[in-house]
């Protein structure tokens, strides 16, 4: 199957997940795109896709949202999957679920919303963000378990797997 891989990612570490469900996609035998959202024009050309974003001040990236927004009715007509990364620390924090995750999984029909922790690194982030990571107290480091994102793309790869058989 044709699967294209969408995530939008400020500071490179949901991009990295993206990656790792890409590969995962490509090792069970998909053709794989790896696009930024901004960048897709149409999601027609694609068998099924898996979209990504990291999550600021509690909501989904732009990028993603715009992708949505002009694709919805295209990725309704296909399997799709959403994840996000943000929540940090040990426990991850925040616990709570972006609304507009609820919304766009409605929106678009997702078979499957899945959320990993992310990666803070302060060295990285502009004046405005080092000044909502105080005030939040957000731990800094790296969070993420690249084994439960490479697990969850390898149940994504089994579903698909289940699609081409039943067609």
């Amino acid at each position: 199957m044709r699967v294209l891989v969408t995530v939008a990612s400020r500071h490179g570490a949901t991009r990295e997940m993206g990656a790792e469900v890409a590969s995962q996609l490509r090792a069970a035998g998909h053709d794989v795109d790896e696009l930024e959202p901004d960048d897709v024009e149409h999601v027609e050309p694609y068998d099924a896709v898996v979209m990504g974003s990291a999550v600021y001040v509690g909501r989904l990236a732009l990028g993603l949202r715009d992708l949505v927004e002009r694709q919805a009715g295209q990725l309704r007509q296909r399997p799709t999957w959403l994840f996000w990364s943000g929540p940090v620390g040990d426990p991850p924090m925040p616990e709570t679920v972006p609304d507009d995750v609820t919304d766009i999984a409605r929106t678009t029909g997702v078979r499957d919303v899945a959320v990993f922790a992310g990666r803070l690194d302060r060295d990285g982030l502009n004046i405005s963000e080092r000044a909502l990571v105080a005030l939040t107290r957000a731990d800094a480091g790296d969070f993420r378990d690249l084994d439960a994102v490479r697990a969850w793309a390898q149940g994504i790869a089994a579903a698909l797997r289940s699609i081409e058989r039943d067609a």
